[in-house]
């Protein structure tokens, strides 16, 4: 029996981890995932790890588990996508000591011994706080000297599943992009930034393009998956870059990466900074784009959660329905999502409904809420993009899980006045652009359809419903 050329994408996303096989013609052939154990440090106030050791086990079997999946494959190459800001920890050795996601906090308390957070915008393209990779170091280095002290070099947790694969160290610019270490604009590594943060150059690993053949699987892996000993590791990148990349979007183009958070995404030719310094900006996957950025923070997660609260047992399709129920505001939810204009994020959440409690509210009327609290979101956050970059063309892509709910699209869809185009794959986004990856880089042309959905604008401004999110939002700001 003939097998199927395939490659192995590897997504360590923030809240869980799965291994996906596709076909070279972008079938999606296995996929096993799991939620990431994450570990609670209590030396810090907003803290958490996980153990780099058990994670590369748990990569393991899943990989087993999608290739088992998949049936009669021929795996050609292994990529891997992560969470950006998140990293791992190599000793001299290069053992994994500790790895660190994008939600950990550690270096909170020492935010205020970078002074010159303009230098850091100018260079980094991003406004230096704690969500970011030298923070987390520099947290490592003041309360956790016996990590600190086995610190050879570290690496993004894309590049360290890839080194895992085939031994060769390396940094990929779309997750450089994320350290605060990083030049975004001569795409280098900066000792000025360096200095800043007090650590030597030489902590910093080689920089590798996505798309770079790092080389071949080692022969202790091949054997143990059953997978062919030519098969090629190849340099990933960051998973929204991925994503991005999966809706085929180019320059000058606007993208919704809606998974467990949602940046709002404009490709450039340029590298455009926001006076103000509400946006991001950093590379895109190719070697000479950049990615403008605004992001409204935790919402798919919040929407996965009460998924499982209201309808633990029910497919979307069953929440969409019950949704078009719902006519007016039978509450309004404000849940956490952040908003590039405020100054600060809004850190207490909530329902708010009159009392007492309506017969009318329902489990479809909080998801509605919920779902409103996203489309807003964005749509504030798309608003400080497009003033700093103006989206010229008549459409929006989106991509990712939370793009699941049609409500939402059209939501968008509405608030923005934009149409908003999905492609099929919209759920596997990261590990279709790692695919694309692979492909391009073993030069193999497979054919591409053009074929997207389209949800239009109605012209219905909800002005009533936009107006009362924010009053409602601004009434939790000032309770908390």
């Amino acid at each position: 029996m003939a097998l199927t050329n395939a490659h192995l994408i590897i997504d360590f996303g923030t809240g869980n981890l799965r291994a996906a096989v596709i076909s070279v013609n972008g079938a999606v052939l296995g996929v096993a995932r799991e939620d990431i154990p994450y570990i609670r440090d209590t030396r810090y106030a907003d803290s958490i790890y996980f153990d780099p050791q058990v994670l590369w086990e748990r990569i393991l079997e899943l990989t087993t588990t999608a290739l088992k999946q998949a049936g009669s494959v021929h795996i050609l190459a292994i990529t891997a996508t992560s969470q950006r800001e998140g990293i791992v920890v190599l000793d001299p050795a290069g053992e994994p000591v500790v790895g660190m996601p994008n939600i950990d906090h550690r270096g909170r308390d020492w935010e205020s011994l970078i002074a010159d957070k303009e230098q850091v915008y100018r260079l980094a393209g991003r406004y230096p706080t704690s969500l970011f990779s030298a923070f987390k170091l520099v947290g490592l280095r003041e309360g956790r000297k016996e990590w600190w002290q086995q610190l050879d070099t570290f690496l993004s947790i894309s590049d360290w599943i890839e080194y895992m694969f085939c031994g060769v160290e390396h940094y990929e610019h779309s997750q450089a992009s994320e350290t605060l270490l990083y030049d975004v604009d001569q795409k280098a590594w900066s000792e000025s930034l360096c200095t800043l943060f007090s650590f030597p150059l030489s902590l910093l690993p080689p920089l590798m393009h996505s798309g770079t053949i790092l080389g071949k699987i080692r022969q202790p892996l091949a054997e143990a998956l059953s997978i062919d000993p030519e098969a090629k590791v190849i340099v990933g990148g960051a998973d929204t870059q991925l994503a991005v990349l999966s809706t085929r979007a180019h320059a000058g183009d606007t993208v919704i990466v809606s998974g467990t958070t949602t940046p709002i995404i404009k490709l450039s030719a340029s590298y455009d900074l926001d006076a103000q310094q509400r946006t991001w900006t950093g590379r895109y996957i190719d070697a000479d784009s950049y990615m403008v950025e605004a992001n409204a923070g935790v919402t798919g997660l919040n929407y996965q959660r009460l998924k499982k609260i209201f309808y633990p047992n029910e497919g979307y399709e069953v929440i969409e329905e019950e949704l078009r129920s719902v006519t007016d505001f039978q509450c309004v939810a404000s849940l956490g999502s952040l908003v590039a204009d405020e100054k600060k994020p809004l850190v207490k959440g909530g329902f708010i409904f009159n009392t007492p409690v309506n017969h009318e509210l329902s489990r479809a009327g909080m998801v509605w809420a919920t779902l409103w609290d996203i489309a807003c979101s964005i749509f504030e956050n798309y608003k400080t993009l497009v003033s700093v970059t103006p989206n010229e063309q008549s459409y929006i892509w989106t991509c990712g899980g939370g793009m699941e709910s049609k409500m939402l699209r059209q939501f968008i869809a509405d608030l923005t006045g934009k149409e908003v185009r999905i492609r099929d794959h919209y759920r596997h986004a990261s590990v279709v652009g790692g695919m694309m990856i692979c492909n391009s880089a073993l030069g193999i042309a497979t054919a591409q359809t053009d074929v997207y959905e389209q949800v239009l604008p109605t012209g219905t401004t909800h002005t009533h419903f936009y107006d009362s999110w924010k009053a409602h939002r601004e009434l939790l700001k000032k309770i908390f």
